[in-house]
C-alpha cells in the first residue's frame, strides 16, 4: 500500500508531504492520524532541523475528506466530530515544535488545507496556488485553529471577508494580505522552502523554539505573565551553549558559531 505520508530527510530538513494526489491531497482520519505520528517522531528526532509540509501531485491540501465524513457514521456530527479531533492535534503538534516548519502550497489549499498551511511558521506560494478557506461554501464553519489565527494574521475585517464571501485568494493576494511570506514560479516551492529553512537552521534553533512559544502563546495570556514567560525564556537562553555563544561572538566581534 502506498504511503499517506511520504517522508524524506536531507541536509537537517524533513519534507513531508500529503500523498492522496488522486484526491487532492484531501484527508481523512487514517491520513492525519499519520500525519500527526510523522509530525510527533520528527519533534523529537534530533537529526531533523526543520521541516517542510507539502503536497504531492496539483495540490497541497484540499482539506478534510467530505466524502470519508459523510460514509463514517450514521451522523454527520460523529465523523466531524471525530475528524476535528484529529486536526486538532496536527496543528497543535506544528504550533508547539520548536523547529520551523514552512508550508510548501504546491497547488488549492482549501478548507483544512487551508487551515494546516496556516497553523506552520512559513508560508512558500506557488503563482498559480490558490488558497480558499471553502467551509461556509458547504455550511459548515473553519477548524483547525483557523478562525484563531486568520484574524491574526490578515485583521478582523479582512478575516471576515474571506469568511462571508469565500472568494479563491490568489497568490498575489496572499502576499499582499501577509497569507504568504513568499511567492515563487510553479514547481518551486518545495526547493524554495528548503532554502528558507538551511537559512533559518543556521541560526539557534534553541532561541527560534523559545521566540515560536512565546509569539504563540502571546494572544492568550495576560501582559503581565507574558513579560515574565519572556524572562524565563531569556534566562533559558543565555545559559544554553547557543546563548553563551551567541555573547561569546558579539563581545568577540565575529560571527556565532552556533550548534549543528
Amino acid at each position: 500500500m502506498e504511503e499517506l505520508i511520504k517522508v524524506t530527510k536531507q541536509d537537517g530538513i524533513a519534507e513531508v508531504a500529503l500523498n492522496r494526489p488522486e484526491a487532492f491531497n484531501a484527508f481523512n482520519l487514517e491520513v492525519i492520524s499519520s500525519l500527526t505520528k510523522q509530525l510527533t517522531r520528527l519533534a523529537t528526532d534530533h537529526t531533523v532541523k526543520g521541516l517542510v509540509l507539502t503536497g504531492k501531485g496539483k495540490a497541497f491540501c484540499a482539506g478534510g475528506d467530505l466524502r470519508w465524513a459523510l460514509q463514517f457514521s450514521d451522523t454527520y456530527a460523529s465523523s466531524f466530530h471525530t475528524l476535528a479531533s484529529q486536526f486538532n492535534c496536527t496543528v497543535t503538534e506544528i504550533r508547539r515544535m520548536k523547529k520551523p516548519i514552512i508550508a510548501a502550497i504546491n497547488g488549492a489549499a482549501a478548507g483544512g488545507g487551508f487551515s494546516l498551511a496556516l497553523a506552520c511558521d512559513f508560508r512558500v506560494m506557488e503563482k498559480s496556488a490558490v488558497m480558499r478557506q471553502a467551509y461556509t461554501s458547504s455550511g459548515l464553519c473553519i477548524d483547525g485553529g483557523g478562525s484563531f489565527i486568520l484574524p491574526r494574521i490578515v485583521g478582523m475585517a479582512r478575516a471576515m471577508e474571506i469568511m462571508a464571501f469565500d472568494r479563491p485568494i490568489t497568490a498575489a493576494q496572499a502576499l499582499d494580505w501577509g497569507l504568504a511570506t513568499k511567492v515563487v514560479e510553479d514547481g518551486k516551492a518545495p526547493e524554495e522552502a528548503g532554502n528558507m529553512l538551511k537559512e533559518l537552521i543556521k541560526g539557534s534553533m534553541h532561541s527560534f523554539g523559545w521566540s515560536k512559544k512565546l509569539i504563540t502563546d502571546s494572544f492568550s495570556n495576560t501582559f503581565e505573565f507574558q513579560i515574565e514567560m519572556e524572562r524565563d525564556g531569556l534566562a533559558d537562553c543565555a545559559e544554553h551553549p547557543d546563548g553563551q555563544e551567541g555573547l561569546k561572538a558579539f563581545a568577540e566581534k565575529r560571527k556565532p558559531q552556533f550548534r549543528a
